[in-house]
């Protein structure tokens, strides 16, 4: 039997639109996953650069994508995990995007920019300020 071994990092965010949803994979009898894609563009020299990012939801998660239409502009909350096994003797690497969390971002009329309906992450302090705790 292959030996696992899991790393986590901090959480991520990344926007851009929902371009392909797909069916949930039962990889075991306790285990499911799904995955979703997003296209990300930017603008770089004068030139739009298109990223396509699949992330992986697993288990009570996999149900997030169900709420969005492709086309929808999303925001992703994701976790960045490596896992090694070891076959045969022979070691091998796999990096999977997990998301955890999708809101549906909505272009303001009036300036272009995004809004979305839930409050930022974060503490707030009695003054309804955000708390700024990072050490840099």
């Amino acid at each position: 039997m292959p030996l696992l071994i899991n790393y986590y990092t901090m959480s991520f965010e990344v926007t851009g639109k929902l371009v392909a949803k797909f069916n949930i994979v039962q990889r075991t009898e306790s285990f499911k996953t799904r995955e979703f894609v997003i296209e990300k563009t930017d603008e770089f020299n004068g030139r739009t650069i298109s990223n396509y990012i699949k992330f992986q939801c697993v288990q009570d998660k996999t149900a997030l994508p169900d709420r969005y239409n492709l086309g929808d502009e999303v925001k992703v909350s994701f976790n960045i995990k490596g896992t090694k096994w070891v076959k045969d003797g022979k070691e091998n690497y796999i990096t999977n995007l997990d998301a955890w969390r999708m809101e549906q971002i909505k272009l303001n009329q009036q300036g272009g920019g995004t809004s979305n309906n839930e409050a930022p992450m974060g503490d707030f302090s009695p003054s309804n300020e955000l708390v700024d705790d990072l050490p840099f």
